[in-house]
């Protein structure tokens, strides 16, 4: 059997357009997992550059990775800080 030669998947590497990241963010949103919608945030700006991200957030790279990992728990001013340096806005609607 030959044998067959796998790459590892990554998110980020097809978060290329304001549409893309739309929609993977707002699959997140719908999940009402606050871990898993912290990761999802972390992997938009693993896509923007997380180094920039973490300038414009105002925040070390390090902690943003610790704070946006699956393991992370992010307080809600990271949360907005990140949002802001992605020029993302958070909204709220009725359900």
């Amino acid at each position: 059997m030959p044998k067959v030669k796998t790459y590892p998947y990554d998110s980020a590497d097809y978060l290329n357009t304001v549409e893309a990241i739309g929609v993977y963010l707002e699959e997140a949103f719908n999940t009402e997992d606050a871990a898993f919608i912290s990761f999802a945030l972390g992997t938009v700006a693993r896509s923007k550059g997380m180094a920039e991200v973490a300038r414009k957030a105002g925040l070390s790279r390090e902690s943003l990775y610790k704070a946006l990992s699956k393991d992370g728990n992010p307080e809600f001013a990271t949360i907005l800080k990140v949002m802001k340096a992605l020029d993302l806005k958070l909204t709220a609607t009725a359900a």
